[in-house]
């Protein structure tokens, strides 16, 4: 059985914390017989339990998510190569990640007032926790914002989370993978950042 049932994660109280900390998804979509992708910052909206967005009105993908149109997601948590050294007992090479895999139904939000509210919401939220900067909904922008925009809701079907972090090894290698995820994915930040800077 692929994947093995100890990576598989079925609680969906941690796979919204992936989504919540992670928002940028891969939005996949079929026209025409043609795979599109995108990749969009999503908001769960805890008393919906839909997900939300908004895309330019000319990224082709726009005409695949219309009302009743299925979609994939995925959300793509921390990942690292995991060396062997890391542990106390005898292992091979791996790979750990976090991966959420969404299914979900588009429905079309047409009324401006309700896009409106969903771009402040979407600002407050990723602007927290010190929210330096806030959108007004009154501001004349937004009335222009609006028309270029292609605004939705996702009502998620199905829901799957992938999570390998050596579990099926001794309480003392978990702890050193995750300590290993959490210090290389700090690393790779800072050293991707500095080379793509110059």
């Amino acid at each position: 059985m692929y994947p093995p049932p100890h990576h598989q994660i079925n609680d969906r109280n941690k796979m919204i914390e992936v989504i919540k900390q992670y928002p940028l998804a891969m939005l996949v979509t079929v026209l025409k017989g043609n795979p599109l992708i995108s990749h969009i910052p999503l908001i769960y909206n805890d008393e919906t339990s839909k997900l939300v967005g908004h895309m330019d009105r000319n990224n082709p993908q726009v005409g695949s998510l219309q009302n009743g149109n299925d979609v994939k997601l995925v959300f793509k948590g921390p990942d690292t190569y995991i060396s062997p050294s890391i542990y106390t007992t005898d292992q091979l090479p791996t790979w750990n990640y976090i991966i959420v895999h969404l299914h979900g139904i588009i429905s079309v939000i047409d009324d401006s007032d309700k896009i409106k509210r969903s771009m402040v919401d979407m600002t407050r939220y990723l602007e927290a926790p010190d929210h330096e900067y806030s959108l007004a909904i009154d501001d004349p922008k937004m009335d222009r914002m609006v028309q270029y925009i292609h605004t939705f809701e996702i009502d998620i079907t199905h829901w799957e989370g992938k999570f390998k972090l050596s579990q099926d090894k001794c309480e003392q290698d978990q702890i050193n993978a995750n300590e290993q995820l959490a210090k290389v994915n700090k690393e790779k930040i800072n050293s991707i950042l500095r080379k793509l800077s110059k």
